[in-house]
């Protein structure tokens, strides 16, 4: 297996005036399940397929272990071929006139690889994807999940040194993407193959990563691990994206008016005294507040960490209630593990102050988090 490392990668069209990359830096530790997370047009798929070889940058450098595969100065570019990557991409491309023992064995056959040889590898690389029943059938008499089954088999049977998948899960419905999710992470888990996953979806990104690099306008915005970004975002654009339903994030001004509060205009919180010495310097400027639904509580009285509001609709999830609530103009979702109010009604809710957010207005990067 190997490691991947990308520095100063730049891609750019239409003469530079187009910029799909803008000098991103990535290292992929050897055995991990890196996730590439940001939305259309972010620059994600970019990157990927240039460590693929699909794309010369215009700028930059990319090792696949100690080999050095794309290095604009050294006028580098090795054929994707040559790079012992595999891909597997959202459209399956299996080869619709073969069977799904011809589309394993192609690649192996095309390494001139030895007859009984090839045959070994097909048995045990469609027993691992569960697949070994499907050997004689063609992609048209495949479901869905089983030709993804295949495409990755067909990765897999090469003994690559990198994995790239490009939104492989994009054309599954909700029920089958969850399990493949899954199947994915042990078969990654199982062979410690280096691994480069590219989605919009977070919350696929949350459940398989290992670590997350989050990508916006073909710059890196944060990279670490899920847990990191969801409970320590360095800025506005992550907090927002991170998180389902996202994070409220709410307009103020720093007050003081008899204490500390945040002023929305529509109604005012006391700051938590345990932050008020991070925010000394925004006393009368504007900052942005961070909520996350998860932590609001539906309270039976008022409190200086609560809020007056009218509900605007319920959406009962099963396990749990997104209660929509309206503040003068203002909208706020609460996620409740249970309510009894429904729309229109009046409702008091209040805030963790020990899970509360800053940002600053101006710069939108990270003045608290969660209350410290």
């Amino acid at each position: 297996m190997a490691s991947v490392s990308v520095r100063g990668l730049t891609v750019t069209y239409n003469n530079g005036k187009t910029v799909a990359a803008d000098g991103v830096d990535l290292s992929v530790k050897d055995g991990e399940l890196f996730v590439l997370l940001g939305p259309s047009g972010c620059g994600k798929t970019t990157v990927l397929h240039s460590i693929a070889g699909l794309i010369e940058p215009s700028d930059g450098e990319i090792k696949i272990g100690d080999d050095v595969v794309t290095s604009v100065k050294k006028r580098v570019h090795m054929a994707p071929q040559n790079r012992k990557i595999a891909m597997v991409f959202q459209e399956y491309a299996l080869y619709p006139n073969m069977t799904v023992r011809g589309n394993l064995s192609f690649p192996l056959e095309n390494l001139g690889m030895d007859k009984d040889k090839i045959e070994e590898k097909v048995r045990k690389t469609s027993k691992l994807m569960g697949i070994e029943d499907l050997l004689g059938r063609k992609p048209a008499e495949l479901s869905g999940g089983q030709r993804q089954r295949v495409a990755l088999g067909r990765a897999i049977i090469r003994n690559p040194s990198v994995f790239l998948l490009d939104e492989p899960l994009g054309n599954l419905d909700a029920k089958l993407r969850l399990r493949m999710r899954f199947e994915i992470k042990k078969l990654q888990r199982e062979l410690g193959v280096t691994t480069v996953h590219v989605t919009h979806d977070q919350t696929e990104a949350m459940t398989m990563a290992d670590r997350i690099m989050i990508m916006k306008d073909g710059k890196v915005v944060q990279v670490g691990t899920p847990e990191d970004l969801f409970l320590r975002p360095d800025n506005l654009f992550v907090a927002g994206f991170i998180g389902t339903p996202s994070m409220n994030l709410i307009d103020c001004t720093l007050v003081k008016d008899g204490g500390f509060q945040f002023d929305a205009g529509n109604f005012t919180i006391s700051v938590p005294p345990k932050i008020m010495s991070k925010l000394k310097g925004y006393v009368g400027k504007k900052v942005v507040i961070g909520i996350r639904p998860s932590d609001i509580l539906e309270c039976n009285s008022s409190s200086k960490y609560s809020v007056k509001g009218k509900i605007e609709g319920v959406e009962p999830m099963g396990d749990s209630v997104l209660v929509h609530i309206i503040i003068g103009g203002l909208k706020i979702t609460a996620k409740l593990d249970t309510t009894k109010k429904k729309q229109g009604d009046d409702v008091v809710f209040g805030v963790d102050p020990a899970k509360l957010y800053v940002f600053d207005k101006r710069s939108e990067k990270v003045v608290v988090s969660e209350g410290g």
